[in-house]
């Protein structure tokens, strides 16, 4: 059970340092789908068929939004999960896939002047909301991805305590934090 190991989380991250890396990308992939699934779905169903096509549009941000609060307060878990990251990217990538680029090089800046995970998502959480509005999506989608982010960073705190302090472990240590 990788909530009794290392940060306790059960991100890819945390799956990676107490698993190995195969299971943690499995993870990542898992939850980047768990994001996606239900905006594509929902986005497929047509569900307000002849009214304004914002009503269609909000019920997929609705599904972006439910998959990832779903994924890091879980019913299941006690309201215990993940920090989000991997199921905002998949949510984020069948909602409003040309606002990728711009929180991908930050992930990749972050996490490869660092070597640490969380730098890297928080970089990406903050370059998100920005993202989404350079690409030119409507308000209430780039409103939904920066209240995406905010939880993200929320879920964080504890990494950005732990970065102050100088404790936050880089990736492929086996650490008790994630």
């Amino acid at each position: 059970d990788v909530r009794t190991t290392g940060s306790g989380n059960i991100g890819a991250t945390n799956v990676a340092r107490a698993a190995g890396k195969g299971l943690g990308l499995l993870t990542l992939l898992l939850d980047a789908a768990k994001g996606a699934v239900p905006v594509l779905v929902v986005d497929a169903l047509d569900l307000f068929p002849g009214a304004n096509p914002a009503f269609d549009r909000n019920a997929t941000i609705a599904a972006a939004l439910g998959a990832v609060t779903g994924h890091v307060f879980p019913v299941t878990l006690g309201f215990r999960g993940g920090k989000g990251v991997a199921t905002a990217l998949g949510a984020i990538a069948a909602l409003a896939p040309l606002s990728l680029p711009l929180p991908l090089v930050a992930f990749v800046a972050g996490f490869g002047a660092t070597r640490r995970v969380s730098v890297g998502s928080i970089c990406a959480a903050m370059a998100a909301p920005f993202g989404s509005v350079a690409a030119g999506y409507p308000p209430q989608t780039s409103s939904a991805i920066a209240v995406l982010s905010c939880l993200i960073l929320f879920r964080h705190r504890d990494n950005m305590a732990r970065l102050r302090a100088g404790t936050e472990p880089r990736f492929g240590d086996r650490a008790d934090a994630d």
